[in-house]
């Protein structure tokens, strides 16, 4: 058994490397301050021997370097979550792209999910919106993510009936006139949205919404027509549309028809991006628009049901006679 040492020998080499730890990092404290000084000292008097001017720093609060609540709990919710929107990469960055170039902007979104955190994240100083059928996902999402703004949004239209919605939008001239949804007397425009719905111009509107993958789903063709009339009614600029799911009936047919498919930029996957501009200024209808005949693939049925109602007729051989030089007048 080996001797215990003294006490007295014992403190005494406590204290010994105490005061070396201490010396030693007072002696890196000085040398860094020095360092940073003499460094920031000599970069003054470069500036100034050249003319340049050295800009006066200014007094920047605590918070000005520091994230926002919304933009933390984006990071910590997709790092820790194995739930993965259903948008692409390449779809998200269609979207992410506008949004780099108009940001912080007003931005609206059809549908509440598990990608709504990365668009308000996205629009990091702007508006975002987003509108939701279920009421029970609204809540259960804002108990989670309480910066979110979404209201609750009701549709009265079914998928199986989409078919005979296209028919009646294109035989009906209300359908074509450019006004405030609230004020539309299409079957198509959704009028029961809150009033800030109606009254911001948005810049950007996303249909990712309501649920349309069976016939008694509600189906997107309110929420695609009303945000094309939204943006053709907006005072100037544009208003850049993304629709996504493209690749079912509703919204192929219904993006071509209401936005035009002479407005599309492009298309990549599923989703597809109209740039609409304002048509306010077309004396309320966007039917006399030369580059929007309104129906891409619907204009000639169109136009050949408004001649046969003039001659008294179904369309047929008559009414085709009269179709060239009625088209030709519309140019």
């Amino acid at each position: 058994m080996r001797a215990a040492k003294p006490q007295s020998s014992q403190i005494n080499f406590k204290f010994i490397i105490f005061l070396f730890l201490f010396l030693g990092l007072a002696f890196l404290i000085l040398r860094s301050n020095f360092s940073s000084s003499s460094s920031s000292s000599l970069g003054d008097e470069l500036q100034n021997r050249m003319g340049m001017a050295v800009p006066k720093t200014q007094n920047c609060p605590s918070t000005c370097n520091k994230i926002t609540p919304s933009l933390s709990a984006a990071i910590i919710h997709y790092a820790t979550s194995n739930i993965t929107p259903q948008q692409t990469t390449k779809e998200i960055s269609v979207t992410e792209r506008v949004l780099r170039r108009k940001s912080p902007c007003n931005f609206l979104v059809f549908g509440l999910g598990h990608d709504s955190l990365m668009w308000a994240a996205l629009n990091h100083g702007g508006r975002t919106v987003f509108l939701e059928e279920d009421e029970a996902w609204i809540r259960q999402i804002t108990l989670k993510f309480p910066t979110l703004k979404s209201h609750h949004a009701v549709y009265d239209t079914k998928v199986r009936n989409s078919d005979y919605l296209l028919a009646a939008a294109r035989a009906a001239e209300e359908c074509r006139v450019v006004a405030d949804p609230r004020e539309s007397k299409c079957v198509l425009a959704l009028k029961g949205l809150p009033k800030e719905v109606y009254e911001v111009e948005w810049d950007l509107i996303m249909v990712d919404a309501p649920t349309g993958y069976h016939d008694e789903a509600p189906g997107r063709m309110s929420a695609i027509y009303t945000a094309g009339l939204m943006a053709r009614n907006r005072k100037e600029g544009e208003t850049d549309v993304f629709v996504h799911d493209v690749d079912r009936s509703v919204e192929d047919k219904f993006s071509k028809e209401f936005l035009c498919q002479g407005y599309m930029v492009e298309q990549e996957g599923r989703l597809r991006h109209f740039t609409l501009p304002s048509h306010r200024k077309n004396s309320g209808s966007w039917e006399k628009k030369k580059s929007n005949l309104w129906f891409e693939n619907g204009s000639i049925a169109f136009i050949q049901m408004k001649v046969a109602s003039l001659i008294g007729g179904q369309p047929g051989r008559y009414d085709r006679l009269v179709f060239g030089q009625l088209l030709l007048s519309s140019m």
